[in-house]
């Protein structure tokens, strides 16, 4: 397995055009693998396609990657043809991440979907995507959309997508290895990852599938020092979902961010999105430091 290692601004943060832009250039200029946005409908964060778009329009071999991009309350048809429209426009440079959502009432309003609709409604989605970017003429009679004859262009530079999936509850789980193409964990310790990415490869085999050893990753988050009062809160809540765990075990310091990355990679990870939890006063002091930190670790065999 080889290691690649992307970057994604502060959950929640209000980037500015500038800083985007500082953010996008700097990580082309100093060699990291990709760049990567949240979704966030309610939150200060821009829309994560349009986010991708200005930063494709700044880079020319950065890869844009969705972290993750919600798909139920999107009509497939127009979401199919805007993913492409971005592939094409940047190169073939797209990464694609989807899931449910977040867990919050705004989201749920904001997509117009109820959180007890949105899992059958990914699994009709995501077929119905992979059928837009290969197929001519797409027909389709199912419990949401309906479509006849219908085409969708243009399609994505490769003619399709490797399309990853997040999640961490065993529903979620099985769900990737049926669906997906491979595994985004977040905020999750070594020990799970490796449990996740088990059930992701069990579940892909008792439906007939594989997912490539290459495709299991995890959004990284890491500190500069203590955590603030709003990502105490947030690591709380993880707690309160995934069980108790050391600050570390989670959330390293930049300093023990490389030994945290060596024991995902032993957990038969290889793909990593780093996200400080505060914005930087200076984008290129942050990445040039996370660069010496960690970017060594880049394109080299994991295990």
């Amino acid at each position: 397995m080889i290691i690649r290692i992307g970057f994604a601004p502060p959950l929640g943060s209000a980037l500015a055009p500038d800083a985007l832009a500082a953010l996008a250039c700097g990580l082309e200029r100093e060699g990291f693998d990709s760049l990567w946005v949240s979704e966030r409908a309610t939150g200060p964060s821009g829309d994560p396609l349009v986010s991708l778009a200005y930063a494709a329009a700044l880079t020319t071999r950065l890869k844009l990657g969705t972290a993750v991009l919600a798909l139920p309350g999107r009509p497939p048809a127009l979401l199919a043809k805007e993913l492409a429209t971005l592939d094409r426009l940047s190169g073939g440079r797209l990464l694609p991440a989807v899931g449910l959502g977040i867990r919050h009432p705004g989201e749920q309003q904001a997509f117009g979907v109820r959180r007890e609709e949105r899992a059958a409604l990914l699994e009709e989605v995501l077929p119905l995507l992979r059928r837009f970017w290969a197929e001519d003429e797409v027909t389709h009679d199912g419990p949401r959309y309906r479509y006849e004859r219908l085409r969708i262009l243009p399609k994505p530079a490769a003619g399709g997508f490797d399309v990853w999936m997040g999640g961490a509850a065993d529903a979620e789980l099985r769900r990737a290895g049926r669906l997906a193409d491979g595994w985004l964990a977040s905020f999750v310790t070594p020990p799970d990852a490796e449990r996740g990415r088990k059930t992701v490869q069990r579940a892909a085999a008792e439906a007939g599938r594989q997912i490539e050893e290459e495709h299991f990753g995890a959004v990284v988050p890491y500190r500069r020092g203590p955590l603030t009062p709003a990502a105490e809160e947030r690591f709380a809540r993880v707690r309160a979902i995934r069980g108790p765990a050391p600050l570390g075990s989670v959330i390293p310091t930049l300093e023990q961010t490389e030994a945290h990355l060596g024991r995902l990679v032993g957990a038969g990870l290889s793909k990593f999105v780093l996200v400080p939890l505060d914005a930087p006063a200076d984008w290129d002091a942050e990445l040039a430091d996370v660069r010496d930190a960690v970017l060594h670790l880049q394109d080299r065999p994991g295990m």
